[in-house]
């Protein structure tokens, strides 16, 4: 057993997409628990969505290094920074692919710390792994599970007699919904590509098929043979990925390395909407993690994901972050200045050990605060909050950075109150309580009275 290993509670379960059942979780070698998580591509900011697996699976980290020992947990999260949207993205702004790579890298960093994420043990870059990429393609072909075609290296598909298995689609479902580029050198709808052509101009590698790039799903099958093995324990990402990118990986892993699994489990966080409706750009409802910083302290944002279960869809509304940000100055008085207490409390270690049940962990931190005001109670709650990454400042801190009230342009929020009065008389309701929810996610909030409308700013 690994020095630090923690045996005082129950064991861990995991909800398994694999199976689609909860599982109890047995790590391959308990003294070097892996993890791998899909981490950006670093293209552009990332926006909420982006935000939720970062904080799911640093919970998830944190977790581990609870149970096992900080010393016996490896998570790799890895930054892809080859990819024909990073290509597009330079191109329309005139700077080159490693300036923009590593603009929104450092970007995403500061995001994401400000969430209190804690940096992976790993986090490979898919340009520092080309050759773990062109050797997995070599096998591919050499084991008749690939084959090249035009400057293309494609993965024959019908060659997996378990293709789908994570996805539970079968092989002419997936044919007959395909939404595929069916190139005349494919011999299959469904094949995809490994290895492409690279046009001048456009980043390159010299290969066995000439000069080309890989494929998005072969990065992360590569990086994470790299630094976790042919098998680990957990692959982790949103449920958006389950289809094509996590099923790629598998039927690339999988057959490379001969191994009846790439990852014993495999967890999905659910889909994120903002105020009812899908985030888009063309809705006008596409949020920033970056954005969200600059009116609300990142434990706002982190404490607000985790109050959802994270296999659930969640709704990001600007009145769920004021509802959180109460929490979070309840929870802060409670524990003063307190120092953390050995042990986080077992009601909430117990709530996260039972796959991630987040909001259980929440009501048990809830309790805490109806009894902490001070002494060891205080330490409790403030042990057990950490467990989750959050009560990581002193109540002093977290008091004199949210008193200061954001910056307002008086002119600009009578204005805004104008257009929303229009609107209700026009009866236009959605448009009226759009612009009250994005005046209170900048702190500004209506009140409606018999005089009129009036605004106060409330962090």
């Amino acid at each position: 057993m690994p020095d630090g290993q923690n045996t005082g509670f129950k064991g861990l379960k995991l909800y398994n997409t694999l199976s689609r059942e909860k599982e109890a979780f047995s790590p391959i070698d308990p003294a070097n628990v892996r993890m791998y998580v899909c981490g950006p591509t670093v293209y552009d900011f990332a926006h909420i969505g982006n935000a939720r697996p970062a904080i799911v699976f640093d919970v998830l980290f944190r977790l581990l290094r609870y149970l096992y020992g900080a010393d016996h947990v490896t998570y790799v999260r890895n930054i892809t920074d080859v990819d024909d949207k990073i290509n597009a993205r330079a191109a329309e702004r005139g700077i080159s692919i490693r300036e923009l790579t590593e603009e929104t890298a450092r970007v995403y960093h500061d995001d994401i710390d400000a969430l209190n994420v804690l940096r992976p043990t790993v986090e490979p870059r898919a340009t520092e792994h080309i050759a773990e990429m062109i050797a997995m393609v070599e096998k591919l072909v050499e084991n008749g599970h690939a084959y090249a075609a035009d400057g293309h290296v494609l993965f024959d598909v019908p060659s997996m007699d378990d293709y789908g298995r994570l996805s539970r689609r079968s092989l002419d479902e997936m044919q007959a919904g395909a939404r595929v580029e069916v190139a005349p050198y494919k011999k299959n709808a469904m094949d995809f590509v490994l290895w492409k052509p690279s046009a001048e101009g456009e980043p390159g590698w010299d290969s066995p098929w000439g000069r080309g790039r890989p494929g998005w799903h072969l990065e992360c099958s590569a990086m994470s043979w790299k630094h976790l093995g042919k098998v680990f324990d957990i692959h982790g990402g949103g449920i958006d990925l389950q289809f094509p990118h996590h099923e790629n990986e598998i039927a690339q892993s999988r057959c490379c390395h001969g191994t009846d699994v790439m990852a014993n489990y495999w967890l999905h966080n659910g889909f994120l909407q903002v105020e009812g409706e899908k985030m888009s750009k063309s809705l006008g409802n596409f949020i920033t993690i970056h954005d969200l910083l600059k009116d609300w302290p990142g434990e706002v944002l982190r404490l607000n994901m985790l109050r959802t279960h994270y296999r659930q869809p969640i709704d990001w509304t600007a009145k769920g972050l004021s509802e959180t940000a109460k929490i979070l100055d309840g929870w802060y008085d409670a524990i003063g200045d307190a120092g953390p207490a050995a042990e986080p409390d077992a009601d909430v270690v117990a709530a996260l050990t039972d796959d991630l049940n987040t909001p259980k962990a929440i009501a048990a931190l809830h309790g805490l605060r109806a009894a902490a005001k001070g002494g060891e109670g205080a330490a409790s709650l403030k042990a057990s909050a950490n467990l989750i990454g959050l009560l990581e400042e002193t109540a002093s801190d977290w008091t004199a950075r949210t008193a200061a009230e954001p910056e307002v342009d008086a002119g600009e929020i009578e204005r805004l109150i104008e257009a929303r009065k229009t609107a209700r008389k026009d009866k236009n309701f959605a448009e009226a309580d759009r612009i009250r929810d994005d005046l209170a996610a900048s702190g500004i909030v209506l009140k409606d009275g018999p005089q009129g409308t009036t605004w106060e700013v409330r962090r």
